[in-house]
């Protein structure tokens, strides 16, 4: 029979343990913590790889391979033809309709025998589309020479091209396609997670302060120093005697969530004209100022022509040129402070009414002054 003092000691004892729960679970998930583990790391073992291979598309509608020239595509399409009891003459080899492509695809780890996965087919010789066609049988290689996988199947272009007699249109790149499930896997890669005794978490973007979270993140959760950090990229981790297998241990750890660090960095592609700028971007105090020497120089032709019925002189051109100088004489000097945000950092520079391609040579300069707190990374 159950009393209601008993009653009482087990729901103290219920709520204690809860609590002891949430203390526990505050020690190994930091404050603002953004990120799981399984989101920042990768682990070893556990990774993709690259498949190529040689193949004919056919089926094209006149868009393939001109044969005369692409004599790798006439060698490929006679060797195939041989193989399946054909003895083509070089005079019948004329079609347009035969395309020479590399084909690539990418394998995911534990592929097993049978699995399908997604396939890219190229164009490799002159074909204009690879619209409508499609790839014979393809062996696909890995980089020792065997062949993991064979594709085949009809190729989906995303794009189109018209050719007319004084115009041409093309939306995308017709000449590459994908066939979805395009391969079949016929040889799958021996790694056996089942018998390790430890394993390799491997971050993302390598990081000190990170790789360290992460091991606190995972030791206090599993209540031991099974974790521990070896350089800024690679946390080591022991699986513990009350775990029958690695996979069962990281199931549980990759689930952990803790805040990523990041260094200070600016990105800067000077093609493109792009910048990106992380939040941890510092500027001391420094003043500002753009000006840019603008000339523009205009020419205009005039016609010079003598008087109505002049007897001498004839109609002629004549150039005209202005030339205009803008100093940028309205720009102003902008002073900002040190220890502003980055959305600071942004609005100051903003007010100098600057665009992309002068703000990189801004950036440059107040790094070259010492006065930026960050490093600027040129793509």
């Amino acid at each position: 029979m159950i009393t209601w003092c008993s009653f009482n000691n087990v729901a103290r004892t219920v709520i204690s343990a809860l609590v002891a729960a949430a203390l526990t679970l505050g020690a190994w998930t930091p404050a603002g913590a953004s990120s799981r583990i399984k989101d920042i790391v990768e682990i070893e073992g556990v990774r993709d790889n690259l498949l190529v291979g040689y193949g004919l598309v056919v089926g094209l509608n006149n868009t393939g391979d001109t044969l005369a020239n692409g004599h790798f595509t006439k060698q490929s399409l006679q060797s195939m033809l041989n193989r399946l009891g054909v003895k083509p003459t070089d005079a019948g080899l004329s079609s347009k309709n035969v395309a020479a492509v590399m084909v690539t695809a990418v394998f995911p780890p534990f592929a097993r025998q049978g699995k399908r996965i997604d396939i890219t087919a190229s164009a490799l010789g002159d074909s204009k589309s690879l619209l409508g066609g499609t790839l014979l049988v393809t062996p696909l290689l890995g980089a020792d020479g065997e062949v993991y996988a064979v594709g085949q199947g009809q190729v989906a272009v995303g794009g189109f091209s018209a050719t007319g007699q004084a115009q041409t249109v093309t939306k995308g790149v017709p000449s590459s396609g994908r066939i979805v499930n395009g391969a079949i896997v016929e040889r799958e890669i021996g790694f056996q997670m089942a018998n390790m005794t430890k394993v390799k978490l491997a971050l993302r973007n390598p990081d000190f302060t990170t790789a360290r979270r992460v091991a606190q993140a995972i030791n206090a959760f599993l209540g031991t120093s099974a974790a521990a950090v070896s350089d800024p990229g690679t946390v080591h981790v022991l699986v513990p005697e009350n775990y029958d297998s690695v996979v069962n241990m990281i199931t549980d750890i990759e689930q952990l969530r803790v805040e990523p660090d990041q260094l200070a960095r600016v990105i800067i592609d000077e093609h493109s004209g792009t910048i990106v700028m992380g939040e941890n971007v510092r500027i001391s105090t420094v003043a500002i100022a753009q000006g840019n020497l603008t000339i523009r120089i205009t020419e205009t032709a005039q016609v010079s022509q003598p008087s109505p019925f002049a007897t001498v002189g004839a109609t002629t051109t004549v150039q005209r040129t202005q030339i205009d100088v803008d100093e940028g004489a309205d720009n102003k000097l902008t002073v900002v402070q040190t220890g502003v945000t980055l959305q600071e950092l942004v609005n100051g520079l903003n007010a100098l009414g600057i665009g992309p391609r002068d703000l990189i040579s801004i950036l440059q300069a107040i790094k070259g002054a010492g006065a930026l707190q960050a490093d600027i990374e040129v793509l």
